[in-house]
């Protein structure tokens, strides 16, 4: 007889009989779809405690529940796909078989490992740490998820070797986003160690498998006209948030979940607080005459304090469909841009139009080396009238691009 390799797991376990059940067969397994708000559990009816489970991620693993000394455990037994439903069934009642007579203690043919697979730890790392400290937990659980073929091995026995093979794998279709992947598993090894998971991470020091070039691109003035007009045409709320961040510098996430709250209107000032800036650091950004113009023709939606929202409840987002239409106005031998490339073409553009550094950096809620040390951490200093002279240059010169789309008041349309 084969002995069983199995993993004993204490992760949040429900009451086996609120598992919804099911009659499992291949079919049924193969069709079953990961919900991205929870992961589902599926008792079968045939071979008592047998469970499958489907995690948000997608992976499908066999586990079997059984009360054993009064206390509840989940003993995982394997992945979907190198696991067939018959070898999860003929092992679930070998494990049956052993607690019923009294000898799953002695371990005949079982051996019984406390580490938790990597599919276990993903969910634990991501709700209690993701969530706690991570604004974009989501991309960090779509980034780790690329590691299926990882999912299903123990997280004490993922060798070095093993996380090769995956990267492999996934530069083939991301060969720069590789190296996200490998930096959000990095961490999850090293926040293992801290909790006592695991020992050492087997994966210290590995470097990135792409090596990438830091992006230089920075759009011209005629595409900054003609991306401007392509917003004009977009109108709410896209358009405007694009005409926002062409105007503000500031990133897009920032800019797309803007607050009324957070806008001073009559002072011109927009503050944004340190909850929402990514480097964590509160930052003021003046309010140019030009970006007035564009937030006096933006709908205020009774009840919502969002500036760009389409339901009220909920910032807009579904920018990837917005650059395709945008990339339309352009033209097509225009090399590939990104909405982040807007900073770098407003810092690229203040340079040349004689802004200090500091106060670009300032101006960008940069965490910059210009000033450093004591200095940096007793210097409460904002630039301010700086950051204002400096955007209003800016600003001046989107204009003198962007005529007559720019200068036209136009009053604001009501509420939505």
């Amino acid at each position: 007889m084969n002995r069983l390799d199995l993993s004993l797991t204490k992760d949040r376990l429900v009451s086996y009989h609120d598992l919804m059940t099911h009659k499992l067969t291949t079919k049924f397994i193969d069709t079953r779809n990961p919900n991205p708000a929870k992961r589902e559990d599926y008792r079968d009816t045939v071979v008592p405690g047998l469970v499958l489970r489907v995690n948000k991620s997608g992976t499908k693993t066999f586990s079997f529940h059984k009360r054993i000394n009064g206390k509840m455990k989940r003993l995982t037994i394997g992945q979907f796909g190198p696991f067939s439903l018959n070898d999860a069934r003929e092992r679930a009642r070998q494990i049956l078989y052993e607690v019923e007579t009294g000898k799953f203690e002695q371990n005949t043919g079982i051996e019984v490992k406390t580490k938790p697979t990597l599919g276990d730890v993903i969910p634990d790392y991501i709700e209690k740490y993701a969530k706690v400290h991570n604004r974009d937990f989501e991309r960090k659980e779509a980034q780790l998820a690329k590691f299926t073929t990882l999912h299903g091995k123990w997280i004490n026995e993922i060798k070095r070797a093993d996380v090769v093979k995956a990267c492999d794998t996934i530069q083939e279709s991301a060969p720069i986003g590789v190296n996200r992947a490998l930096a959000h598993l990095k961490h999850l090894m090293g926040w293992s160690v801290e909790r006592g998971i695991i020992d050492a991470s087997p994966i210290a020091g590995m470097k990135p498998p792409s090596k990438e070039k830091p992006r230089e691109r920075v759009l011209s003035d005629d595409e900054l006209g003609v991306l401007w007009q392509a917003s004009d045409d977009e109108g709410y709320p896209f358009g405007d948030c694009m005409k926002l961040l062409i105007l503000s510098g500031q990133r897009r996430a920032e800019v797309a979940e803007m607050r009324w709250s957070e806008l001073d209107l009559e002072n011109r000032l927009w503050t944004l607080p340190s909850t929402r800036a990514k480097n964590g650091r509160q930052h003021t950004v003046p309010i140019t005459d030009a970006m007035l113009n564009v937030l006096h023709r933006i709908p205020k939606f009774i009840g919502s304090d969002f500036v760009f929202t389409t339901k009220g409840t909920t910032p807009i987002s579904g920018f990837g469909r917005l650059k395709k239409r945008l990339d339309k106005s352009l033209p097509k031998d225009a090399e590939p841009w990104t909405p982040h490339d807007l900073r770098r073409t407003m810092s690229t553009n203040m340079a040349q139009l004689g802004v200090p550094q500091p106060v670009t950096e300032a101006l960008l809620n940069h965490k910059t080396g210009v000033v450093s040390g004591v200095a940096a951490i007793y210097n409460v200093y904002s630039y301010a009238d700086e950051k204002r002279d400096a955007l209003e240059q800016w600003n001046s010169h989107v204009g003198q691009l962007t005529k007559p789309a720019l200068l036209p008041e136009i009053p604001r349309i009501g509420l939505a």
